[in-house]
């Protein structure tokens, strides 16, 4: 059903000049970021930073990174363009706005705030000082994700009219090593799930204009089952099931709902209905497959072959991206634009619950541009 273009021919030209990167956060996300240094070719890894130095010394050690070093001293570094930010989420914002201060782009881990005040102000800062602010997620540039945006581009579901997207769990305190911070202002499940499932939907479907949402904390209190911290007691802070509802500035409706309170589910991750059929989105929280279609007449559904490359686990593609369009003098794809408009739609569900109305939105974004086919491995452009 996609044709793949030919593969470009090697050549040294296509090579960009290296990136140094910054990474400040050396958690349990950071060992992909650092990968994203051996994976895409014109990333450098030169420093790494963390607020338990032992923690940066280990990944240094691991992905031999040149240096490991305090915060401060990594956002003196005058060779350090770009800094990832894989802090908590609720310490993303002041991270950024340091970044920015020292005159550094920055692309954090998601959300981009926990709040829509601190996302105006980094998005304020980088305008003011002529950077660029990149946020996860970046699974929207995988192989499964870019294979949906090309089947809707090219028409083969026609008019897109209704998404919906579901991601139910019960949460990550029985397999996560230190999971507080996902029941804090912050976390739950939109916060923490909704960027994924967001952004995929913008990226198909273009941005959203006006919402409304309910939610509830059902249990109060979580009791961590996960090792080191078993049997330590939990307070929920935030609301842990959101359901919303989505009219898109393009006239599709779509309904979303991010749980960590149900045990099981039958439910998609993601599906796209349009006028000529319905597409079967892959989890956003990958960068694969499958990608399924079913037009009308045909008996069953209809397994896509992947048009796209990337889709392994290819976390730091948009920080990859980024860099190339620094050279290049172009958008990048996992903007800052698009981080808060989805920022902004995950606090107005909250608020339309709050309010009992519905929350027109006072942002906006392009949808970014797909990525182009017959990439090289390591490449972007």
């Amino acid at each position: 059903m996609l044709v793949r273009r030919p593969e470009k021919a090697y050549s040294p030209a296509l090579i960009m000049k290296k990136t140094s990167i910054g990474i400040i956060g050396c958690g349990n996300i950071s060992s992909i970021y650092f990968k994203a240094g051996q994976t895409f070719e014109n990333l450098h890894i030169a420093a790494c930073a963390d607020l338990v130095m032992d923690k940066a010394r280990q990944r240094a050690q691991e992905f031999g990174v040149p240096k490991a070093c305090t915060v401060k001293e990594l956002l003196a570094d005058p060779s350090i363009e770009i800094v990832v930010n894989l802090t908590v989420p609720k310490a993303h914002a002041s991270v950024d706005l340091a970044v920015l201060q020292a005159g550094k782009h920055v692309h954090a881990e998601k959300p981009l705030a926990v709040n829509r005040a601190d996302g105006q102000r980094i998005m304020k800062l980088a305008r003011q000082k002529g950077l660029r602010v990149g946020s996860a997620p970046d699974t929207f540039l995988g192989g499964g994700l870019q294979t949906c945006r090309k089947l809707i581009d090219d028409g083969w579901i026609g008019k897109p009219v209704a998404a919906t997207a579901f991601m139910m769990c019960h949460g990550h305190e029985s397999w996560h090593p230190d999971p507080e911070f996902y029941y804090e202002v912050g976390g739950g499940p939109m916060f923490d799930m909704g960027p994924y499932y967001l952004t995929a939907l913008v990226s198909l479907l273009g941005p959203v204009k006006r919402v409304t949402g309910a939610t509830r904390i059902s249990f109060p209190e979580r009791l961590i089952t996960s090792q080191p911290k078993r049997g330590k007691r939990v307070k929920v802070e935030t609301p842990t099931h959101v359901t919303g509802l989505l009219d898109f500035a393009s006239g599709a409706i779509g309904t979303i709902i991010t749980t960590f309170d149900v045990w099981n589910a039958e439910l998609p991750c993601i599906e796209i209905y349009g006028t000529e059929g319905t597409l079967s989105v892959p989890d956003p929280n990958g960068f694969g497959g499958p990608v399924r279609i079913r037009r009308p007449g045909m008996a069953e559904w209809k397994e896509v072959p992947l048009a796209f490359g990337y889709t392994d686990n290819s976390r730091g593609i948009g920080v990859a991206d980024m860099a190339a369009a620094i050279r290049g003098k172009r958008p990048h794809r996992s903007s800052g634009d698009l981080a808060f408009h989805v920022l902004d739609i995950m606090v107005a569900l909250h608020e339309a619950s709050d309010r009992s109305r519905h929350i027109t939105l006072g942002s906006t974004c392009k949808r970014p541009a797909p990525l182009p086919l017959g990439l090289l491995p390591g490449t972007i452009d």
